[in-house]
């Protein structure tokens, strides 16, 4: 497989925008837009995500889970490149029917995730993937999620991880993916 690293180092440098004070002020988003936007940025982030897997040694995957709503955007693609099926992890309130939820605290409130009854099957390996890695309580919310409606969560993929805030903490010993540590 070709090492496309030096790409989308490029793309991430040229192409990720901090925005100061958003959504609340002391909080700096990180708008992956205008990597999306270019025609380069989609392909070459599910190519380093999968190349991160490969080298991982998670082994198989059979679904893949993104987190709403730029986790969608990462991992529907994805899913698609690995040839497994996708599963929305969304916000409370999105789904119908019955659904597994899981409330945690973020770094600027409070919100629930819900993913539907029946999703996943007993044991199915899945890939979790959203756009950054914070304090945690996102992905660990979304971990304990999966991990309540049956599914094993073989790894956890993330564009941006912000170390200064220590969220792989909160996810002991599942494997983190990250294509970049800022």
């Amino acid at each position: 497989m070709p090492d496309r690293s030096g790409e989308l180092d490029r793309l991430l440098d040229e192409r990720i925008r901090s925005v100061p004070d958003w959504p609340l002020p002391g909080v700096t988003f990180r708008d992956i837009t205008p990597l999306l936007a270019d025609p380069a940025g989609l392909p070459a982030v599910c190519a380093g995500i999968r190349e991160a897997l490969d080298r991982s040694g998670v082994g198989s995957i059979d679904l893949v889970a993104g987190v709403e709503a730029r986790g969608f955007v990462l991992g529907a693609p994805l899913a698609v490149a690995l040839g497994v099926g996708f599963v929305p992890v969304r916000k409370q309130g999105k789904l119908p029917g019955d659904v597994h939820a899981e409330s945690y605290d973020l770094e600027y409130g409070t919100a629930t995730l819900e993913v539907q009854v029946g999703a996943f099957a007993a044991g199915h390996r899945v890939l979790l993937v959203d756009d950054v890695l914070a304090t945690g309580g996102t992905a660990a919310a979304s971990v304990a999620l999966l991990r309540s409606a049956g599914a094993e969560v073989a790894a956890f993929a993330v564009l941006l991880e912000l170390a200064a805030l220590e969220g792989r903490a909160l996810l002991g010993d599942l494997p983190v993916l990250s294509l970049r540590v800022l």
